[in-house]
C-alpha cells in the first residue's frame, strides 16, 4: 500500500537534512557560540577585517571587552 513508502522516505529525508544541521552546529562550535558571518558585499568584508584587527586575536568573533 501507499504507507510502505514512508520508511524509505523518512530515511532519505533525514539523510538530506542531517548534513545541513551538522554544518551549522560545527560552525557555531568553532566560532565561539556565534553563527557564521557571511560577507556578501565588500562593505561586510571590510567590517569583518576590522573586527579581526580590533579584537587583537585575529578572529572576528572574539571581542576585546569583557
Amino acid at each position: 500500500m501507499w504507507y510502505e513508502i514512508l520508511p524509505g522516505f523518512t530515511i532519505m529525508t533525514v539523510c538530506l537534512i542531517l548534513p545541513g544541521i551538522a554544518t551549522a552546529q560545527i560552525h557555531k562550535l568553532t566560532n565561539g557560540g556565534k553563527e557564521k558571518r557571511i560577507a556578501r558585499f565588500p562593505w561586510q568584508w571590510y567590517l569583518m577585517e576590522r573586527d579581526k584587527r580590533v579584537s587583537g586575536t585575529g578572529r572576528y568573533h572574539e571581542s576585546k571587552g569583557t
